[in-house]
């Protein structure tokens, strides 16, 4: 009885904890805390965010992304020119070097979602299939936060 009873706690309180962001792996690349912010009911874009690791000895190359949320999707940079925030597209992908840590972030590397199909609700998810030279493909989701989030929540 006092087992059974243990057991029931110990399975509540695991389904009381907190859903935390889904971590991928693709050959020697790990994509860690994949997510984007909300968007407006009448944005036609938006930025999505991830850490990429890659632990092998050599380096890769984020090439593309697709996603059934929008119509285009680039892996764009983020930079400062002087005084004017620059955006583009990276043509020849993102670089991926061995042993080191890419992040995807606010005001620098992103994904770039072109031609929303709907808006970003915050709490529901977004799929993308990311593209790298040497590993493949990888399907992922992101979790959506909060509009104007600066971070993942978890």
């Amino acid at each position: 009885m006092i087992i059974r009873r243990l057991t029931l706690a110990v399975a509540i309180a695991l389904l009381a904890l907190p859903a935390f962001a889904q971590d991928y792996k693709v050959g020697a690349l790990e994509i860690t805390r994949p997510w984007t912010r909300a968007t407006p009911a009448t944005a036609q874009s938006g930025g999505g965010f991830l850490t990429i690791v890659n632990k092998g000895t050599t380096a890769d190359r984020l090439i593309a992304a697709r996603s059934t949320a929008s119509d285009k999707v680039e892996v764009h940079e983020m930079r400062m020119d002087g005084n004017v925030m620059r955006m583009r597209e990276l043509e020849k992908g993102l670089e991926i070097p061995a042993g080191a840590t890419v992040m995807l972030k606010p005001g620098g590397y992103h994904i770039m979602f072109m031609g929303l199909k709907a808006p970003f609700a915050k709490d529901t998810k977004v799929p993308v299939t990311l593209v790298f030279e040497k590993a493949g493909s990888l399907d992922i989701v992101l979790d959506v936060e909060a509009l104007g989030a600066s971070a993942p929540k978890h």
